[in-house]
């Protein structure tokens, strides 16, 4: 009973940190996942790939409207949202874009602020 309880707590946190820190999410369908682009360049971050056929109410939250778009976040907060458009296809510069992002952030997180003395 123990081991269930623990199993249903890590597979709900693991779920809940899908938008904590710094997050690439992948929107995708079955119909265009030869588009997709890789996460493994990010996989020091929280990332996944959702699925229209499984998550409808998370693309309905989101806004999705083309597939596949990629949102990355930091804190839960939309950073950049790259989509696919009309081509179905994603940009070539896709990680380029995203890594450009997620450099701004950590160098954000690297900032001090001398007057205030906190980092910003």
């Amino acid at each position: 009973m123990r081991l269930l309880i623990l199993i249903l707590l890590v597979s709900n946190l693991t779920n809940a940190q899908v938008k904590d820190d710094i997050s690439v999410v992948q929107f995708s369908a079955e119909f265009v996942k030869t588009n997709e682009i890789s996460l493994i360049p990010f996989r020091d971050y929280n990332t996944e790939t959702l699925y229209l056929s499984k998550n409808q109410k998370a693309f309905q939250k989101e806004n999705i409207t083309s597939l596949p778009t990629i949102i990355l976040y930091n804190d839960g907060k939309e950073i950049v949202k790259i989509e696919g458009g009309i081509s179905l296809k994603l940009p070539e510069d896709t990680t380029e874009t995203i890594n450009k992002h997620i450099n701004i952030i950590l160098e954000s997180r690297l900032s001090y602020d001398i007057i205030n003395g906190k980092y910003k």
